[in-house]
C-alpha cells in the first residue's frame, strides 16, 4: 500500500495517465490501479520502469523504492499458517502488522488480539468443531501470534469498544471467561490499550450493523481501512465516505460507552458474577 501510494503521487504528479503507465509495463489501467491500492504483488522490474516514466532521478529515492517492492513481495510470518489461513484473511494480518492504531468494535467476542489462548481454543472451536486437534491449536497459535504487535518494540495503539454481552457470555465455560477477564483486566492497564464497555442499559446504539475495525497507518499517505469480517469473506473498504461513516460511528460508541477509567470497575464486577 505504502509503496502504491508512493506510485500514485509520482504518476499524477507528471501528468501520466493510468492507461499509459499500464502500456510502458506491458499490462493494463486497471493493474496499475490494483498497484497502486496495494492490491497486487510488485515485479521490481516493472517499478523500475514506472519510476523512469515518471522521471524519477533521484537516485537514493530511487533505490528506497526499488527496496520498498522488494519488501513488499516477501512473505509475512503468517505465512507459514497458510494451511489454517484463509486468503480474504491474510490481507488483514498484513494491514494489522503494518497499521500504527486499531479501533475495533466488537458485540459478541472478545477481540482476538485480547483473547487467552483458552478463550481463543473455544471460538475456533465453535467454527470448526469438527477439525483436527492438531488443526485446531494451529489456529489458536496464529491468534496467539498476532497478539505480539501489543508488545513490540513500537506497539500498536489498540482501542476496543466491546459490547457487555460479549464479556458476559461464557465461552468455554465459567473457568475459561474468569481468565479472559482477568487477561483483559491486565491488557487494560497497557499504555497502548484503550478499552471501554457498551453497557446493556445503552439498548440500541451506533454500530447495531456488527463488529468492525478501522485500521490507521503511520504514513499519511495512506488512507484509514475499514475492515468487516463476514463468515466467509470480508470487506475492506478505504473510500473517503465509507470510512467516514464508520469512523462516526466509533466516535459514538465511544461517547455511548462507559469511559476507560469505568473499565477496571466493570470487569471486576463481572468477575465477581463469574465467581457467584
Amino acid at each position: 500500500m505504502l509503496l502504491g501510494a508512493h506510485l500514485r503521487r509520482l504518476r499524477e504528479a507528471q501528468g501520466v495517465s493510468r492507461e499509459d503507465a499500464g502500456w510502458e509495463i506491458r499490462s493494463s489501467e486497471s493493474k496499475i490501479s490494483r498497484m497502486e491500492l496495494g492490491r497486487v504483488g510488485f515485479k521490481e522490474r516493472d517499478v523500475a520502469d514506472l519510476l523512469t516514466l515518471y522521471g524519477m532521478d533521484d537516485q537514493v529515492e530511487r533505490d528506497r523504492l526499488l527496496a520498498l517492492a522488494r519488501e513488499a513481495n516477501n512473505p509475512g510470518w503468517w505465512h507459514r499458517f497458510g494451511d489454517v489461513l484463509p486468503n480474504w484473511f491474510q490481507s488483514y494480518l498484513g494491514l494489522e502488522a503494518a497499521a500504527a492504531l486499531i479501533r475495533t468494535y466488537e458485540v459478541q467476542f472478545v477481540p482476538g488480539l485480547l483473547q487467552t489462548r483458552d478463550y481463543a481454543r473455544a471460538v475456533v472451536l465453535l467454527g470448526h468443531g469438527r477439525a483436527k486437534r492438531e488443526e485446531i491449536e494451529r489456529r489458536v497459535e496464529l491468534r496467539m501470534k498476532r497478539q505480539e504487535i501489543l508488545t513490540r518494540e513500537q506497539p500498536v495503539k489498540l482501542w476496543v469498544v466491546v459490547d457487555e454481552a460479549a464479556l458476559r457470555r461464557p465461552i468455554g465455560g465459567l473457568d475459561v471467561m474468569r481468565g479472559q477477564v482477568e487477561a483483559l483486566l491486565e491488557a487494560s492497564t497497557l499504555p497502548n490499550v484503550r478499552l471501554q464497555v457498551i453497557p446493556f442499559q445503552a439498548g440500541g446504539h451506533a454500530a447495531a450493523g456488527g463488529a468492525f475495525s478501522i485500521l490507521r497507518f503511520p504514513d499519511e499517505d495512506l488512507p484509514d481501512v475499514v475492515y468487516i469480517e463476514q463468515l466467509t469473506s470480508a470487506l475492506y473498504l478505504d473510500k473517503r465516505d465509507d470510512v467516514d461513516l464508520y469512523a462516526e460511528a466509533m466516535e459514538r460508541l465511544c461517547v455511548e460507552a462507559h469511559p476507560p477509567t469505568d473499565t477496571s470497575k466493570i470487569l471486576e464486577e463481572i468477575r465477581k458474577d463469574l465467581n457467584a
